[in-house]
Order: structure tokens, then C-alpha cells, then sequence
């Protein structure tokens, strides 16, 4: 029997996703498992796969259109079975019944025909007599009130031909003109309605403005409109901050991911209460153990120091478990293992692949793995499990030399540490001499109903201590 199959729930948060492509088409044989289809999901492109076997009757999506979480996707069935019914189950929401039982719930029942003496009029007719004279009612009273909604709108046209009327201009436009001392009421608009825009003041001051007006009749011009002098002052200040009402724009259409960052962040902001423990490293030992790892492996691969860092944190969430660890509500989850998140930007904004048991793992196995899930992240073709399931995250910006900087936590996950790019700076060293050192700083967010300070910090001790003594990174 033919049966309807929904988008189904390809990420954990996914809440509708756009059919980048049908990978099957109508009248193609599917098995369970086999793939249907590609669809772009807030954190990736997924694939789409049925759980049942049967033929592709009718593909109800369009490739590119964007889709609800279980709404309509496909019919599935036996081939040659008619699908026009479950065609219009989908289209309509329901059932072609319930789309036919709507109208006669709505309407009234109909009484049986009466006889009516000679010379009485019918039900019918005395509802229509009084229905007239409600009408004629309702057109008595709306007299006065057309009247009365006439008179202000008399008294709005004529200050329009009186020089000392009201001016229909914009906040930015009025600002400009006391600036440039031009009188509003000699400027022709161009904006919406003939609206004065700032465009409009400009080019009169450019063709030669006439004479200011008096102060005084800037303040009736003031009165007129009811601003505040307040509010003119705070619109000059922020001239270059805001835009003229009227200005060009674009908009952007906003993708899943983008949508669901700006979701899931304005979420983490909000309610996850945020705070920040930073700390400046000597970075000069670290690369130094990076160029030497690097001379030995030669052709066969890089690391990077994110690379290292990544190695890092694992190993000093192994030393401090308790950071390891989420808010579950009425208590907190300690993670058995160590799965360590990755920032990376792509075009519409950021995923988080993951690595996982990054504290078992060898230097060269994680340089490997982030390199791969970096560039299946630009190209979106990352699994569901590759973007699920960190306890810790690392944002790394010291490669569009950012200094320092401070990361939005992604929930459930306890913190996250953001790195800054090494700087060039004199150092006291132990001898007490200046010299010329290399320095990092990161900024490590905490959750702080997990994370309080003191634990905090000591879990950047010992990540300061794997970072400055990277030897420890191997062992």
C-alpha cells in the first residue's frame, strides 16, 4: 500500500532543512538504506535515507525548495497504485474528507419551508427589512465619524501649501538641514509621498541654499513637529551609525545554519551564564616543538599549532575531569571520554566537527583528522555523527591575527577556549633581562554553573603547563 514518507530528523537540532538534490528518481526501486536524497540541515548536508522498500511513485518536493521537520517529501509504494489521494493529503495538510467537512460544519442548517399567510411577510424577509435598517443605521452614524476623520486630514493638506506648515521629511533630513541652515519648506522631495530625504538637503546645499530660517521659526518648526530637542541631538550623534531611513539595502535571505547559529547563540548568551578566565603563554616552545615535529615528518604531512592546542585541551580536560563535564538541569554529566569540537568557517557561518577521544589520540592522527573534517566541513559534506557530540570546544582566530578574544559557549558543553594569535613583545626573563619573546593569549569561557572560577582556573594551569612544555604532548 502506497504511504507518504516526511523529512525526517537528520541532526539533532534540525528543525527543516532545504532538498539540495534527489539522488533517486519517480519509478526507481529503493531497499531499506539506500539514498534518496541530499539535504542541507542547519549544521550540514545530510543524507537522506528511507527504511523501507518499495518504488518512488511521486517525488513531492522540488530540489532547492526548503522543507518543514516530517513534512511531505515522497510516495512510496507498488507500482501502478494510484497516489491522487495521498497527492491531496499532502498538498492540503489532511484528508480530502476533512477538507469537505469544513464548509458544512460552517454553515447553518437550513429550516424547512413554511407557509406564510397572504399578507405577512416571511422570516426571510423581515431579517432583510431588518438588515436594512441596521444598514441604514450604520449609515447614519458613520456620517459623522467620515466627517469628523475629514477635518484633520483638511487641516494636514493645508500647512502643506502654507510656508509655515508641517514638513513631511525624514529625522536624518531635518538634522542635516539645521546643520546646513537650509529651510526644509524650499526643498522638493523625492522620497516616499514626496518625503524629504537626506539626498534631497544635500543637493540643495550643493545648488546654493537660501537663508536659514530665524531660530524662530526653527523652534515652531521644532513645535510643529514634537521632537524633543533631545531626540534631534541623539539622531546628529549617530549619523554615522544609522542609516537614513530611506537608504539602499539588500536583503539576504538567511540560510538554515545561519538561522540556527543565530538561534542557538542568542540561546547560549541568554541563558548559560558566561564567564571568562584569561591568560598569556610563552608560545616560543611550542613552535619549536612544531617545526622539529615538522622536519621529521617532511613530506608526509603538517601540523599546525591548532593541531597542538587541540592535543592540549584533551589532555588537560584527562588531568581535570570536573571541566569536562555539562549542565543537565538538576545535575551535571561528567563525560567518560574526550571529545574535543573544532571551529570551522565556511561561507554561511560555522560548524563544529568533531574529534573524538582527542586525549588517546596520536599528534599526526589529529592533524590528519582536522585536516579532513575541515574540508568536507567547506564542502558540506559532513555526517551527522563528524558535528555531534563535543564536551569541549576550541576557536582559534590567531590566523586572521586576532589577538585575543572571547567565545559564546556551545551548548551543553561546559566552555570553550579561544585562541589568540602569537605576538612579538620583550619579556622579563628569568635573569631579570628584557628580551625579545613570543606570547599568546587565551581566553578560556566558562559555564559557570559547572565551572566555577577556581576550577576554572586550574584546568588553564595545566593547559598552560602541556602548552609550554609540549614534550608532554607526546608522552
Amino acid at each position: 500500500m502506497a504511504q507518504i514518507l516526511g523529512l525526517p530528523k537528520l541532526s539533532p537540532t534540525m528543525e527543516e532543512g532545504v532538498l539540495v538534490r534527489w539522488t533517486k528518481k519517480e519509478g526507481d526501486k529503493v531497499s531499506p538504506g539506500d539514498l534518496v536524497a541530499e539535504v542541507e540541515t542547519d549544521k550540514a548536508n545530510m543524507d537522506f535515507n528511507v527504511e523501507d522498500a518499495g518504488t518512488i511513485l511521486k517525488l513531492l518536493v522540488k530540489e532547492g525548495e526548503t522543507v518543514k521537520l516530517g513534512a511531505p517529501v515522497m510516495i512510496l509504494g507498488k507500482p501502478g497504485e494510484d497516489t491522487s489521494a495521498l497527492e491531496a493529503q499532502a498538498k492540503g495538510g489532511g484528508s480530502n474528507g476533512a477538507a469537505n467537512e469544513a464548509p458544512k460544519k460552517d454553515a447553518p442548517k437550513q429550516a424547512p419551508a413554511k407557509s406564510v399567510p397572504d399578507g405577512e411577510k416571511p422570516p426571510a424577509a423581515k431579517a432583510g427589512a431588518k438588515g436594512d435598517e441596521a444598514t441604514e443605521t450604520t449609515k447614519t452614524e458613520a456620517k459623522p465619524a467620515a466627517k469628523t476623520e475629514a477635518k484633520p486630514a483638511a487641516k494636514a493638506a493645508k500647512p502643506a501649501d502654507a510656508p509655515s506648515g508641517k514638513v513631511l521629511a525624514s529625522p536624518l533630513a531635518k538634522t542635516l538641514a539645521i546643520e546646513l541652515g537650509i529651510d526644509l519648506r524650499t526643498v522638493s522631495g523625492s522620497g516616499p509621498g514626496g518625503r524629504i530625504v537626506e539626498r534631497d538637503v544635500r543637493a540643495a546645499a550643493e545648488g546654493g541654499a537660501k537663508p536659514a530660517a530665524t531660530q524662530a521659526d526653527a523652534g515652531a518648526q521644532a513645535d510643529d513637529d514634537d521632537e524633543p530637542k533631545e531626540t534631534a541631538l541623539a539622531v546628529r550623534t549617530a549619523r554615522q551609525m544609522v542609516p537614513d531611513t530611506d537608504a539602499d539595502f539588500d536583503d539576504i535571505p538567511a540560510s538554515n545554519m545561519r538561522k540556527r547559529i543565530a538561534a542557538r547563540l542568542t540561546e547560549a548568551k541568554r541563558d548559560v551564564p558566561h564567564f571568562y578566565l584569561m591568560r598569556k603563554l610563552d608560545a616560543a616552545p611550542l613552535l619549536g616543538f612544531r617545526q622539529r615535529l615538522n622536519d621529521l615528518l617532511g613530506d608526509r604531512g603538517k601540523v599546525s599549532v591548532n593541531d597542538l592546542i587541540i592535543k592540549a585541551v584533551a589532555l588537560a580536560l584527562r588531568r581535570v575531569p570536573e571541566c569536562n563535564a555539562s549542565w543537565a538541569g538538576e545535575s551535571i554529566h561528567r563525560f567518560h571520554r574526550v571529545h574535543v569540537g573544532v571551529a570551522v568557517a565556511i561561507e554561511d557561518g560555522l560548524v563544529t566537527p568533531v574529534i573524538r577521544d582527542a586525549d588517546q589520540k596520536g599528534i599526526g592522527a589529529i592533524a590528519a583528522e582536522v585536516k579532513d573534517l575541515a574540508e568536507r566541513a567547506k564542502t558540506k559534506k559532513l555526517k551527522g555523527h563528524e558535528i555531534t557530540g563535543s564536551t569541549f570546544t576550541v576557536s582559534n582566530l590567531g590566523m586572521f591575527g586576532i589577538e585575543r578574544f572571547t567565545a559564546i559557549i556551545n551548548p551543553p558543553e561546559g566552555g570553550i577556549l579561544a585562541i589568540g594569535t602569537t605576538v612579538d613583545e620583550p619579556v622579563v626573563d628569568k635573569s631579570g633581562a628584557i628580551v625579545a619573546g613570543k606570547r599568546m593569549t587565551v581566553t578560556m569561557s566558562c559555564d559557570h554553573r559547572v565551572i566555577d572560577g577556581a576550577l576554572g582556573a586550574r584546568w588553564l594551569q595545566a593547559f598552560a603547563e602541556l602548552f609550554e612544555k609540549p614534550e608532554l604532548l607526546a608522552l
